[in-house]
């Protein structure tokens, strides 16, 4: 792709969509730029790097994903995209949004997460953090 050019962003959430419906991790391992940042409403700083955004993304899949898990609502940039999110958990709405950013190949160099109520932030604060230990790279990623 040229420099400067923008990635396309119709193929890119239509992947994202796939890539939630499906689950697949090595799709996921290979779609992360090697230096890509996670944020979550949870932990204070970034987490730099593939192997860290993995596992806090498939284990989010986990704890948020399934049946019930739907976007409602989505705003564009040039290089990115916000997803409104809710689902319920255990009786409690979760309601969030995914801040995604590609780079000019389509990579993910930026994923950022914010959740609501305080109750459920405490919520998945408590199930990602059983979740997180069990959840590794696939085949060919770092343990």
């Amino acid at each position: 792709m040229p420099e400067g050019a923008q990635p396309d962003l119709d193929a890119l959430v239509a992947r994202w969509h796939a890539q939630v419906a499906h689950g697949d991790p090595a799709a996921l391992w290979d779609w992360l730029h090697p230096d890509a940042v996670f944020e979550s409403p949870i932990v204070h700083t970034p987490q730099r790097g593939r192997a860290i955004a993995f596992r806090y993304l498939a284990s989010a899949g986990v704890v948020l994903g399934g049946e019930g898990f739907r976007y409602v609502g989505e705003w564009r940039s040039t290089d990115g995209v916000v997803l409104e999110f809710t689902q319920t958990i255990q009786g409690i709405v979760v309601n969030g949004i995914d801040m995604i950013r590609f780079d000019a190949q389509g990579r993910i160099v930026h994923f950022k997460v914010m959740v609501r109520p305080l109750k459920a932030i405490e919520l998945v604060h408590r199930l990602m953090a059983e979740q997180l230990p069990r959840t590794s790279a696939p085949a060919g990623g770092p343990a």
